[in-house]
């Protein structure tokens, strides 16, 4: 569980968007879920024009690689930040995307009322205090039968994460359970990353604080300080690595699960 007596700078999205946005673009991770997110997508059936919500949409990163694998799917994204919900209208103007609080109870879906066929939720639920609240909240979005892909981190927390907010990292066991508890129908639940994610986060983990002064400094000038290059270098390293990885293996340091919504409404 992440300390209190800051976690009012680190749950801060509109600042982390401001100085991680770029480097979250780039990060080969990041990269590497989105990949997974649209396979999982397909390989659950989803095509055409599909409704596809994006909860917890960022900068619009994960959105744009959704438009680019099912270019005739309908889009929408969720976002509790300002800046997070300007970027991604910015790359995808086709796409709708919604300021919202999803833990605030007097949160409306408006238009995206049961509106979504599949929906995704991308390292998100580790940021949360009350991550079952979360999910029961999302069920007002979605279709009765909907599929819903959803990543966490798993393994050992960086000074990184712990900088941003994760309360917690998940074991498929711990995600499949969350899940069944939030009112969803578990269809699988594994890990990916095995073993050059896993490689990728010990470098990140081995990096310690020296990590998040690298990449707010990066963010501010891209030409400047060795840091800067050696963190695009190993990024530059890992990128090719990523597509050795192996899914289900349950060594891995990435948790996935994907699961139903059978529409029994909120309680």
């Amino acid at each position: 569980m992440t300390p209190t007596n800051n976690r009012a700078e680190q749950d801060d999205w509109e600042k982390h968007w401001r100085d991680y946005a770029e480097a979250a673009e780039q990060n080969p991770a990041q990269r590497y879920r989105r990949k997974i997110v649209c396979d999982l997508l397909r390989r659950y059936s989803c095509a055409g024009d599909a409704r596809i919500l994006d909860i917890g949409s960022g900068q619009g990163d994960l959105a744009l690689d959704l438009h680019r694998a099912f270019p005739h799917a309908q889009l929408a994204g969720l976002e509790l930040s300002a800046k997070g919900v300007a970027e991604a209208k910015s790359k995808l103007p086709a796409g709708q995307f919604m300021q919202r609080d999803l833990l605030d109870p007097q949160s409306d879906p408006g238009p995206l009322r049961s509106w979504a066929q599949f929906a995704v939720c991308a390292e998100v639920l580790e940021h949360l205090d009350d991550p079952v609240l979360f999910l029961q909240r999302i069920a007002d979005y979605l279709v009765p039968g909907c599929t819903l892909v959803v990543t966490v981190p798993g393994g050992p927390k960086s000074e990184f994460d712990r900088h941003i907010g994760h309360r917690q990292h998940f074991t498929p066991q711990m995600l499949r359970s969350l899940l069944g508890v939030g009112g969803f129908d578990v269809l699988v639940a594994t890990t990916a990353g095995f073993p050059f994610f896993n490689l990728y986060r010990l470098v990140v983990i081995l990096r310690g604080k020296r990590l998040i002064a690298d990449v707010r400094r990066s963010s501010l000038d891209t030409t400047s300080s060795s840091p800067n290059r050696l963190a695009r270098s190993v990024m530059k390293v890992f990128r090719p690595l990523f597509s050795l990885n192996i899914i289900g293996s349950n060594l891995g340091w990435q948790t996935i699960a994907v699961a139903k919504w059978p529409g029994q409404g909120r309680q």
